[in-house]
């Protein structure tokens, strides 16, 4: 005969796994519904954006097209596209430099440098735009890529990740490579970079995400339309339509898309930079 309280165990979880999986789906559909209401409304004509329908009764492509020939939306694309990408590139290649060196190089004050970098976590970026602002304007970087993407490159988030993934890193690796000759550099570029993929891969799509839907330093240091990001481009409708939802969430739509693709296709990256603590 099966065991009582195995029987009685069992029974008891239930109530626990119903309120779990209730739980789930509603945060679930919590997160999805402002999705699919964006879509349903991006496809609804001026005269049925308020209507409750989540269907549209005569779905259209109308606002979609508006977007794209009656405002300068490819040049915002490209603006965000160009930025997060070259933020991206030069975030991998300094933070992974910097990681490194305070992993494995032996210098006076390398502690109390990894502590200020590590304390900028407790800063926000609205605590410090107005004296980052004052900087950029003294060096002449205001209405340029270069002001848009210098500012951006560093993060706090990424030498902490990289410098506790190379603490990992077996030392036997370098060992060897010191005895065949080669310098830190050799070593940085040939073994510890390739070794580095899967991380580099993963932080690459969150920084990537981060200035895609940047908007608080676009919109302070950009006054230049020409310069706009997709973000800033999109806050923009609001006040030149007051009333065209259909427009707005036609370019949310349109913003939205390439985040919502890098994520189901690199989901596992993602949370393998988040539980990432050593090599495997």
């Amino acid at each position: 005969m099966p065991d009582a309280s195995a029987f009685d165990g069992s029974t008891a979880l239930r109530p626990a796994r119903l309120a779990l999986f209730l739980a789930t789906a509603i945060a679930a559909i919590s997160t999805v519904a402002p999705l699919l209401w964006m879509v349903s409304t991006a496809l609804k004509g001026p005269d049925e954006v308020f209507d409750m329908n989540l269907v549209p009764e005569r779905p259209t492509l109308d606002n979609l097209l508006y977007v794209f020939t009656k405002v300068d939306f490819l040049r915002f694309l490209w603006n965000t596209f160009f930025v997060s990408s070259t933020v991206t590139v030069a975030a991998l290649f300094f933070h992974s430099m910097a990681g490194y060196a305070l992993a494995r190089l032996r210098f006076p004050g390398r502690e109390a440098i990894f502590l200020a970098m590590f304390s900028t976590f407790l800063i926000s970026l609205p605590v410090i735009v107005v004296p980052l602002f004052m900087l950029v304007r003294a060096l002449g970087m205001l209405d340029s890529y270069v002001g848009l993407i210098v500012p951006s490159i560093f993060n706090a988030f990424g030498i902490f990740l990289l410098r506790q993934f190379y603490l990992s890193v077996p030392r036997e690796l370098e060992e060897a490579a010191l005895i065949d000759g080669a310098g830190y550099w050799r070593i940085y570029w040939s073994i510890i970079l390739p070794i580095s993929r899967p991380i580099l891969s993963a932080l690459a799509i969150l920084f990537f995400l981060a200035n895609w839907n940047a908007f608080l330093w676009p919109l302070t240091i950009a006054s230049d339309q020409k310069l706009w990001l997709v973000q800033v481009a999109v806050a923009s409708f609001r006040a030149q339509y007051v009333a065209s939802w259909n427009y707005i969430m036609a370019a949310s739509t349109v913003v939205a898309l390439p985040t919502l693709v890098l994520f189901v296709i690199f989901q596992r990256q993602i949370m393998e930079s988040i539980k990432t603590g050593g090599l495997k």
